[in-house]
């Protein structure tokens, strides 16, 4: 069960989504909580983000998928995952034991895709949004055509908003010559909040042996290298829309968090460093509830923005 305690840190996404704390683990980085959940409390953070699900199960791109660079990292996974049968029948009920909320990244090659896979989770309890992943950039001919346009992300979003009651999040890609218009286009057709930035488009190569380090050739980067595109790019839309922002993209610790906060993020996701430090939520969402609670501190909606640029 989730604590019916509210901490100083707590955030109100809206249509439902009130998280314990501004925190949330990032999607593809945690799998569906199991391994992390015995090297971290989980219910301590503000929410999970699972791994994508698609209509059917994915085995993703073919080896090597995984590559270090220096400050972070390119992968091209493919959104590998166990498919909504599997995930209803064999996943959702251990997440229901995590006592946090619950946001389920879903990912899909065709508007009817994502359409089914969300009208079969609204009829399953235990379930806090969705975060529609239109932004993936290592799977060819999928998400990333349909979040790369005002058009089609506006198409996708109506077509969500007229069949589900739960918060829609919409996870934007930095890949895009303008991040803010696509965002102005989900908020317009009906999104509760945008996440914001997916992994950014790169490669690694063997210069010794002349190949790519990823069999996908290219995948996304991720890690702290990305960090100042991603506070870029979510001052950006924070100052375009006005619904909630949720920034992510190199998040290694407590301070790195609330650069996200003021620049505009209502809430965090910390992706890479999952990988390095398990536990880097909970350290993360402790750090927020000690600030937010000191005598005097602003509230998180008071701090949210407040950059100072003049």
């Amino acid at each position: 069960m989730k604590s019916t305690k509210t901490q100083a840190s707590a955030v109100d996404l809206g249509r439902g989504l009130l998280l314990k704390s501004p925190v949330l683990l990032a999607s593809g980085t945690v799998s569906y909580g199991e391994e992390l959940s015995r090297l971290s409390d989980l219910s301590t953070i503000g929410g999970l983000v699972t791994k994508a699900i698609s209509l059917e199960p994915r085995t993703g791109n073919p080896p090597q998928r995984i590559a270090e660079t220096p400050s972070g990292m390119v992968n091209a996974i493919g959104l590998a995952n166990v498919g909504i049968e599997r995930f209803i029948a064999d996943k959702v009920p251990f997440l229901r034991t995590l006592g946090t909320s619950i946001i389920v990244n879903i990912a899909g090659r065709s508007i009817d895709d994502y359409l089914e896979v969300v009208s079969r989770l609204d009829a399953v309890a235990g379930l806090d949004a969705y975060e529609i992943n239109l932004s993936c950039p290592n799977v060819k001919g999928e998400c990333m055509i349909m979040g790369v346009s005002p058009e089609s992300t506006r198409e996708i979003v109506r077509e969500l908003r007229a069949i589900t009651p739960r918060h829609l999040m919409i996870k934007l890609t930095p890949n895009v010559t303008s991040i803010s218009s696509i965002a102005l286009a989900a908020q317009a057709a009906g999104a509760d909040s945008l996440s914001l930035i997916n992994t950014v488009v790169g490669m690694a190569v063997d210069w010794k042996k002349r190949r790519p380090l990823l069999k996908n050739v290219t995948g996304g980067l991720s890690g702290p290298a990305i960090k100042p595109i991603a506070l870029a790019k979510v001052w950006e839309v924070y100052n375009a829309v006005s619904i909630p922002v949720v920034g992510m993209g190199g998040i290694a610790s407590f301070d790195d968090a609330m650069e996200f906060l003021v620049t505009g993020a209502s809430a965090i996701q910390i992706g890479t460093m999952n990988f390095v430090q398990p536990d880097i939520g909970e350290k993360v969402a402790k750090a927020m509830e000690e600030f937010f609670s000191a005598p005097g501190a602003p509230t998180p909606r008071e701090f949210k923005g407040s950059l100072i640029t003049g």
